[in-house]
Parts: structure tokens; sequence; C-alpha cells
């Protein structure tokens, strides 16, 4: 279930929150060959984004290619680079090789009975320094000044920051490399992060203390945090997003 009235409001938030900043690193759209879209809507309008993108000097096609997967029957899009595989489940959606460069989870994170499971497969699909993009609402946030405490109704976890920080980085990706960003008024947290060559690790052994002693997927401001007070701390993290300005998280 999507935590969006309509299709049209959801690709709409994903465009002005995420990619429009990504049309503007040229090197960046003109190294991407191969899209998944993890949850698709049945109107592919994202997918068909990314497959219709050209270059802003010479507008030539980037010839994008695009694979949506989800539980529905079919899908609404009609384009040559765009494609659909049905899935049982998302969460255990894997292949044998290792294929695509940009990963996006929109609105579908919280709704996983799994995401360790999740995030660990997509890891084995991406390429190596592939790009993950997840969206996801969290579930604590300051209203009017007051705390607010909600979840959607097929959300299945509390998300914040920290824990979504935690998740990203046990299942073997990038977040010291990465970009994140969430807005005092905005309940959805933004992460942008790389695959790593870290194989996804085991949650039930692996604790955030383990993370920043033996790897660098934290990033350096959690980790100066766990050092600090032996646990991360919201308030500690100060995070880049696209843009290049830094975020203090502190009354996020």
């Amino acid at each position: 279930m999507s935590s969006f009235s309509s299709i049209e409001l959801k690709h709409n938030h994903l465009i002005d929150n995420i990619m429009s900043y990504m049309t503007e690193y040229d090197d960046f759209m003109e190294s991407v060959s191969r899209v998944l879209d993890i949850g698709c809507d049945v109107d592919g309008k994202t997918m068909t984004w990314w497959a219709n993108q050209v270059t802003r000097d010479t507008r030539q096609p980037l010839n994008i290619k695009c694979v949506g997967v989800n539980t529905h029957d079919k899908l609404m899009a009609r384009h040559e680079n765009v494609s659909y595989q049905r899935v049982d489940d998302i969460e255990k959606f894997n292949s044998s090789k290792k294929t695509f460069d940009i990963l996006l989870c929109h609105d579908q994170l919280q709704n996983l009975i799994n995401p360790y499971e999740a995030l660990s497969n997509w890891w084995h699909v991406a390429e190596q320094d592939a790009m993950l993009i997840v969206a996801v609402p969290q579930t604590t946030n300051v209203r009017f000044n007051i705390l607010e405490y909600n979840v959607h109704l097929e959300q299945k976890y509390h998300y914040t920051m920290p824990q979504l920080i935690y998740m990203l980085a046990v299942s073997g990706w990038d977040c010291r490399s990465g970009f994140f960003k969430k807005d005092i008024n905005d309940p959805w947290m933004y992460a942008l992060v790389y695959r790593s060559n870290i194989e996804p690790m085991d949650p039930k052994t692996t604790n955030l203390y383990k993370l920043a002693g033996d790897t660098d997927l934290l990033p350096k401001s959690a980790e100066d945090s766990i050092s600090k007070y032996g646990y991360l701390r919201q308030r500690d993290l100060m995070l880049p997003w696209l843009d290049k300005n830094n975020m203090w998280m502190e009354q996020q």
C-alpha cells in the first residue's frame, strides 16, 4: 500500500526530492545503463522517466534500460527500454547476475516484513559501486512542537535515520560515501548509498559498534558518536545531501 493518495503524487515526490538533483550531474547520468524499480507502480511512470532521459548538451537519448518488479500482474507502460517482472515477494527478488547501476526503493521499505533480507538480496543484483536510492517515512516527527508518532497502515517497523543507516550498512551498502536528507517539516527520509565490496553481514551478530570498528560503511559522524557514547545518537549525525550541503540531524 502506498503512502500517497495517487500514483502521480508519488511520482512527483520522487522527482522533486531526488531525481531532479541527479539530472544536474551529466557524467553520472551518462554512466547509468540499467535501472531497477523495486515495487514499481502499475503505470511504470518512474521507469519511463529514466528511459526517456537525454544528454543535456546534445539531447541524445541515454538509452537507459529499466526493469520494474512488483507483485501485480501487469505493467501499463509501453516503452522499448522498459520491462516488467512479476514476483511473489519483492523482498526475495534476486538474480544470478549483477546487472543494475541504480536500484530505486521508493515508498516500499516500510512495508517489508524482512528489510534485512531485501537489502541483502538487492546488494547481490547490483553492479559494483551501484547506487541504491531509498525513500521511507520516519515514524517519529515533530509537528507544531509536539512529538508525533505515526504508523502507516502497512508499515511494519519503526524507522529513524540511525536505524536506516544501520540497516543499509549491515547489508553491505556504503553509507560513508552516501547522501542523506531529512527536513524538519518533511516526514520522509532519503538515502542514496553505494554497493560496497563488503558482503551483507548477519544483523544477529553485527551491531553498530562492530560496524564502526571493522568496516568503513558508516558515516564518519556516526562512528564518532558510537566511539564517544557507545551508541549512535541522531543529534550527532552530520550528513551531506546531493546539493553538497551538510545537514545536522539534531532537531529532525
